[in-house]
């Protein structure tokens, strides 16, 4: 029997994450329920990664509400 991580976004990677919160909510939601510049002025995927990458309290921000809207995404 495999030992599987207890970790929901074990081999999920941020850009994944991103791509699949912009799908569902689109920047425009995603920045109101994350106030972050690089999801409310001009944003793109690259730039938030490049932001995301180095801002750990974003990104927490973002993997939180990944995790709570995996379930919705079914």
């Amino acid at each position: 029997m495999q030992n599987q991580s207890k970790d929901p976004l074990h081999g999920i990677t941020l850009q994944k994450i991103v791509e699949t919160l912009v799908d569902y909510y689109g920047f425009d939601t995603l920045g109101e329920l994350i106030p972050i510049k690089c999801f409310m002025s001009n944003p793109t995927i690259k730039s938030s990664l490049t932001f995301l990458r180095k801002t750990d309290w974003a990104r927490k921000k973002v993997e939180e509400l990944y995790i709570k809207t995996a379930p919705k995404l079914g």
